[in-house]
């Protein structure tokens, strides 16, 4: 089975390495080596594809014709000139100017397509021909012809998280993360249509609305059009590399006649079945009159200050985000959490007009350090213009700055199962319950695999290394009057516990052993002579125990998700949750003067529960701390090793 964490962690150290030791800005290496990326997904679909034409090819002399620009256009895919191939940019002799070859793959591929025109980096002359070279190198990775173009498309996505913060230290902010925005997807559900970003950044949006869409049947371009505007144009181009490396297309406008304040250059005012968005917050400075000039303000103009600015546009964005849907069109933005509870006359208008109109679907807070340049909280706004039955009159509100998983000391964000988890409220709220059930089975499917194939990677552990013993499996169902969830949860805790103590006795036995003889003894006994020596032995006890280990959390983080959410809502009864969730009606929101501020209506959860939860997410923080320190120490000692090595001792 092939890592593929691992491979995009090696791919960036690897690249990341060969920038520090060069003089280049984030900013200078960013574009160039993404666009390297995208040449080489690009030569591996070439390739697929290719290989899909020649198999009814004619034949001349009994050679088959070569495939031409005009063969590939047919099927919808991007022909590469064979000067614009990895392959042959790779073979290039140390003499060539490799800069200038790069430079000019791109113009070729720009030749073939007009979206990509003028979009593609052309510095690579900037780079020095060793560099470049490695790079060549590193993405000509022998596993990715492996695993394909959706994981190139999967990585490409990884380098853009990577470079997020680095090049956001050199002003150039483009990335939203990933888990909100795939939580803006599964609420709003596209399925076919228009949708528009109007301030699309590198098209996230896109390309998970793409992913979404992407799992029914049929192709995505058949079923949705994207539009986007974005006022960077470094961004757009970004976003146009991101859409092509994802096989989607789409129209992109850039530039200052793009500024979404001032203009909706698609003439898309009413048209729109999805808006996605994650806008800049809190903008001010932005001139009023140009503003209403451009129209979209459905509920009027937004406060106005003395100079004829507007001094803080987030209504201006709402405002936009609601005037460009039709009667039954849905968006899901990002927005700054003051917004929920803006004073400002007009902003509190605005609020209540949206209400009355029924358009506020759900609103869900979301806790700190999501975004990888700002610490501060937000929030997901939803509209619904044409909400299900079960929904109509009623806004759901989600408190979710309690639940989130902890990347590192200054990055959270939602799991697989934590995003399914909160979708999973909605489905309930919009009276979805056999979504909700669907979920359940999910869970207990993979589970119940997890703990089948887990099971016998120990197994085969106990089996190698320490040469007896296996695991009771029917000890899962030991508590009978359990939940399923419950009884997962305990077993893959267990399991956890079990590994890491096994793993730990046999490496400190024979560490415990003085003499390098003795311990090779040892390694010989207890694996029944398969290994000659106590450093082959321990170097393959610790590849398997760690991808058991790995497996084993990642199914223990699911079983914990499930317990979560079936003692809440059971087998799919809605039911508001102290500190969680609450649906409220339009008398209760003009009540508290119609504030959409999650908090005011979800409540405080009980003294336990808060506790516990602060308790976890501090545990979390810490192991979190805990395994980047430990890391850290481990390439310290592998450093020194190595010195030691050098000098002959």
């Amino acid at each position: 089975m092939i890592d593929i964490r691992k491979l995009e962690s090696e791919l960036w150290e690897a690249a990341d390495d060969l920038r520090a030791n060069s003089k280049l800005t984030s900013n200078q290496y960013c574009m160039p080596v993404l666009g390297l990326i995208f040449l080489r997904y690009a030569h591996i679909r070439f390739k697929a594809v290719e290989a899909v034409i020649m198999e009814d090819r004619s034949v001349r002399g009994g050679v088959p014709l070569p495939v031409t620009a005009d063969d590939f256009r047919e099927v919808g895919a991007l022909y590469l000139p064979p000067e614009a191939r990895y392959d042959y940019l790779v073979s290039l002799s140390e003499d060539s100017n490799l800069g200038e070859a790069v430079n000019y793959a791109m113009e070729l591929v720009e030749g073939q397509s007009k979206v990509l025109s003028g979009v593609l980096p052309r510095s690579y002359t900037d780079f020095s021909d060793d560099l470049l070279s490695n790079l060549l190198r590193i993405f000509n990775n022998e596993t990715l012809e492996k695993v394909g173009g959706d994981v190139i498309g999967r990585i490409y996505e990884y380098f853009l998280s990577k470079f997020a913060p680095a090049v956001a230290s050199d002003d150039g902010v483009f990335f939203t993360p990933k888990s909100l925005v795939q939580m803006i997807v599964n609420v709003i559900e596209p399925k076919e249509g228009i949708l528009l970003d109007p301030a699309c950044g590198s098209g996230g949006m896109f390309v998970q609305t793409g992913e979404f869409v992407g799992k029914g049947k049929g192709g995505v371009s058949s079923k949705m059009t994207f539009y986007g505007q974005e006022k960077v144009d470094y961004n757009a181009k970004l976003c146009l590399m991101n859409l092509a490396v994802h096989g989607l297309s789409g129209s992109v406008a850039a530039g200052n006649e793009a500024n979404s304040f001032y203009h909706d250059v698609f003439g898309l005012e009413g048209r729109c079945d999805y808006v996605m968005a994650n806008p800049p917050f809190n903008v001010d400075k932005v001139k009023a009159e140009s503003c209403e000039a451009a129209g979209r303000l459905p509920f009027g103009m937004v406060r106005v200050n003395d100079a004829g600015e507007v001094s803080n546009a987030n209504y201006l964005w709402i405002s936009y985000f609601y005037s460009y849907l039709h009667e039954r069109g849905r968006a899901g933005f990002v927005m700054a959490s003051s917004a929920t509870d803006s004073g400002a006359k007009e902003d509190k208008a605005i609020r209540e007009s949206l209400v009355q109109a029924d358009a506020v679907d759900v609103i869900v807070a979301v806790g700190t350090n999501f975004f990888y340049t700002k610490s501060l909280p937000c929030n997901l706004w939803f509209f619904d213009r044409c909400k299900s039955e079960a929904a109509r009159g009623k806004t759901l509100f989600i408190d979710a700055r309690k639940y989130f998983h902890v990347v590192d000391r200054t990055h959270n964000d939602w799991t697989r199962w934590q995003l399914s988890n909160l979708s999973a409220i909605v489905y309930l709220y919009r009276g979805e319950v056999e979504r909700y059930a669907e979920l359940l089975s999910e869970y207990e499917e993979y589970l119940c695999s997890a703990e089948g194939s887990l099971s016998k990677m120990r197994n085969a552990l106990l089996s190698e290394f320490m040469g007896c013993g296996v695991l009771d499996e029917g000890s899962l169902f030991g508590c009978p009057d359990a939940h399923a969830s419950v009884r997962y949860a305990a077993y893959f805790s267990r399991l956890l516990k079990d590994v890491e103590e096994e793993v730990s006795s046999v490496l400190a036995e024979g560490k415990a052993l003085s003499g390098s003889k003795k311990r090779d003894s040892y390694a010989a006994e207890v694996s029944n002579g398969r290994y000659s020596s106590w450093k082959q032995f321990s170097t393959r006890l610790s590849a398997m125990s760690e991808e058991l280990l790995e497996g084993i959390r990642d199914a223990a983080e699911a079983a914990e998700s499930f317990v979560w959410l079936y003692e809440k809502f059971g087998d799919g009864v809605y039911a508001d949750i102290p500190g969680l969730c609450y649906i409220a009606d339009a008398a209760e929101i003009a009540e508290k003067k119609f504030s959409l501020t999650p908090g005011s209506y979800v409540g405080v959860p009980p003294v336990e529960f808060e506790e516990f939860s602060v308790f976890q997410s501090r545990m979390q923080e810490i192991h979190a701390e805990l395994s980047s320190l430990q890391a850290e120490s481990d390439e310290l000692m592998r450093r020194i090793e190595r010195n030691f090595e050098d000098m002959g001792l």
